[in-house]
């Protein structure tokens, strides 16, 4: 069954009015600018490393990946549950991944290019869940989820031996 969407002449990831200037994909069908610093954002909550405390949004350590457990986290937190052992080797078969098979942000973003180009509102609806309002801004009432992240990050043992070596 193929839904229609509900402005027919527009493509999936650019149904948002041009004056709000905020769309999901770019005018090529990529990733806009702002969708990826809030996929970053939301990476960064489930990756391994963490990243180091900073204010805003988050952003990945370079070579950063989503192990198992990052991504059951993740979809979780996005859709309810863990994924089922198959969906999750589908994910990490067709989705770029490094050497001891975690996802990337790469193939983050791979799943979300290919998620937003088929379904839109599905991809505004994780948005939602992590926080971020159809400006791509996080909004006040879920910067909860950012106070909790720098709670976990100050109890982490590599936060504390940075803190330990910044100290001395």
């Amino acid at each position: 069954m193929r839904f229609e969407s509900p402005e027919p002449e527009s493509r999936q990831g650019r149904r948002n009015d041009r004056t709000a200037g905020v769309q999901l994909l770019d005018a090529d069908g990529g990733i806009s600018l702002e969708l990826e610093a809030c996929l970053a954002h939301i990476f960064a909550k489930y990756c391994m490393p963490r990243p180091e405390k900073q204010p805003g949004l988050w952003v990945p350590p370079e070579g950063a990946c989503l192990l198992s457990e990052g991504l059951d986290e993740w979809a979780r937190d996005t859709n309810g549950s863990a994924f089922d052992d198959d969906s999750k080797e589908e994910l990490l078969m067709f989705m770029d991944c490094n050497e001891e098979g975690g996802l990337t942000f790469e193939g983050f973003l791979q799943v979300y290019q290919l998620q937003t180009e088929s379904d839109e509102e599905e991809t505004w609806r994780d948005l939602f869940v992590h926080g971020f309002d159809r400006t791509l801004n996080l909004v006040a009432t879920r910067r909860e989820d950012m106070d909790d992240m720098e709670t976990e990050m100050e109890k982490s043992p590599a936060s504390q031996q940075h803190n330990n070596a910044t100290s001395d």
